[in-house]
């Protein structure tokens, strides 16, 4: 058996066997026709830098947005929930740039362009960032175990899922903030 990982922001198609097996941040129900679990929680919040702060502060919550400058992420593959929390919260002028790329959207934040939500598990693991307040509850949402019908059937694919699901959900249970 051979194990690749893909990161990707887009979504494999797991019914036309893109992948196997997907873990995915649900923004959304997934398919139906895939078996699923979910294994945990992942959760958002707003990120700047120290040198984003040093000039213009950091809101202590979503109350003290007026004065900053925000920076976004919109892509036609991901459902638009940070997007569009964003745009409900700040007026059209502070957001001075939409990202369809990731790793732009992370690194204008860290080059202090402006504020950004981001995975907090992720984020909290890179100095460079520094987290406004706490997680951001209404943006909170489920870590799912995807299969594709077809791959389940496979007893590799069993036994993979029966070996890595509680391994990996063991991460979120640890995960307080």
């Amino acid at each position: 058996m051979a194990i690749e990982f893909v990161h990707s922001v887009g979504v494999l198609n797991l019914l036309e066997g893109e992948a196997d097996i997907a873990f995915r941040v649900a923004m959304s129900d997934p398919d139906e026709n895939l078996i699923g679990r979910k294994i945990g929680t992942e959760h958002f919040a707003l990120y700047g830098t120290q040198n984003y702060a040093d000039k213009f502060g950091l809101p202590r919550s979503s109350n003290e947005f007026h004065g900053h400058r925000f920076v976004t992420l919109m892509r036609e593959d991901v459902p638009d929930i940070l997007y569009q929390w964003i745009v409900s919260h700040v007026s059209p002028d502070q957001i001075i740039n939409t990202f369809s790329d990731l790793e732009m959207l992370h690194a204008s934040i860290k080059a202090g362009m402006g504020l950004g939500l981001i995975h907090a598990r992720w984020a909290d693991t890179d100095d460079a960032f520094v987290r406004c307040f706490d997680n951001i509850s209404d943006l909170s949402r489920p870590v799912m175990m995807l299969i594709g019908p077809e791959a389940y059937r496979r007893p590799e694919v069993k036994a993979f899922t029966k070996f890595f699901a509680p391994r990996y959900a063991a991460i979120f249970s640890d995960q307080s903030s």
